[in-house]
């Protein structure tokens, strides 16, 4: 696998009347790695996606690929694609429609590759978008990506309106069918829970910054949730956790770089969920911004 910077942001800014989306923006994804962007809602998410998919101008230092984004889009398209939402396929069309409109936007895009994985489906390419299950709109969004032969893909809510059976099918069939390791894959979403076991890499970020960019290795290794058995929530707090919370009437504690022995001995152990770090790692973040 290569270590090249797929995108490389630094001090990128975007401001809109009063409200600063992106404050000095931070961000190297390399090549082969699939990132979450995690933040709640007004973070910058989605204004960094379209600044990295060249839809704006954004102040700081931008390189997708090599390129400016906003400068040199076209030539971006060649090796980029994204999806932002599955629901909003124009319904009026047909699949064959859709497919022939993809290939005149997409230099990369392989209809016959697209047709030929849609034959293995109950998609018919005269039906109408408006006549599929969701479930089919599902199966059409990944026969469209896995016919592009794009370097980077770009996910903005991707799953935005679809149940949970569907949500899972996309994100299972997009990394077994399309994820090869050298391909880059940017996701930012709400439905953490149903990523972070395809994430290599995660960016907590807030009022347009990071809080936190690590890799899923190290926070599994950095941080250690524990549920004491027994009366052992007292010794539990003398070991410094850096958050504690209620779960079903259980305390659970979540420690940084603390022996994980110590911690076996007290109760059960493992790496917190991805959505769990990230609301404790916001509160410690806001604690230390109101203390400063």
């Amino acid at each position: 696998m290569q270590n090249n910077i797929v995108v490389k942001a630094r001090g990128v800014k975007k401001k809109y009347s009063d409200n600063n989306a992106l404050n000095g923006f931070d961000l190297d994804l390399r090549q082969g790695q699939i990132l979450g962007l995690i933040g709640p809602n007004g973070a910058g998410k989605s204004t960094f996606l379209h600044a990295v998919l060249g839809l704006l101008k954004t102040e700081g230092s931008l390189e997708v690929l090599g390129l400016e984004p906003f400068k040199n889009r076209h030539e971006l398209l060649k090796k980029v694609c994204s999806i932002t939402d599955v629901a909003v396929l124009p319904k009026w069309m047909t699949v064959d429609q859709v497919l022939d409109y993809v290939e005149g936007v997409h230099p990369e895009f392989d209809p016959k590759k697209a047709r030929h994985i849609l034959s293995k489906t109950n998609i018919r390419k005269k039906s109408k978008v408006r006549t599929l299950s969701r479930g089919m709109i599902v199966q059409l969004h990944l026969a469209i990506i896995m016919a592009i032969d794009a370097e980077l893909l770009v996910l903005d809510e991707p799953t935005l309106g679809l149940d949970l059976v569907y949500r899972k099918e996309f994100y299972s069939q997009l990394i077994e069918d399309y994820f090869d390791g050298n391909k880059t894959i940017l996701i930012s979403t709400h439905q953490v829970e149903e990523i972070e076991g395809v994430l290599t890499d995660v960016v907590f970020l807030d009022k347009g910054q990071t809080i936190m960019a690590e890799s899923i290795d190290s926070l599994n290794q950095k941080f250690l949730e524990l549920r004491p058995h027994g009366d052992n929530n007292e010794k539990a707090k003398s070991l410094n956790p850096i958050n504690i919370r209620s779960e079903l009437g259980r305390t659970v504690f979540l420690y940084e770089n603390t022996d994980i022995d110590k911690l076996s001995s007290l109760g059960d152990v493992r790496p917190p969920f991805i959505a769990d770090l990230f609301v404790a790692i916001m509160n410690q973040s806001s604690q230390s911004g109101d203390q400063s």
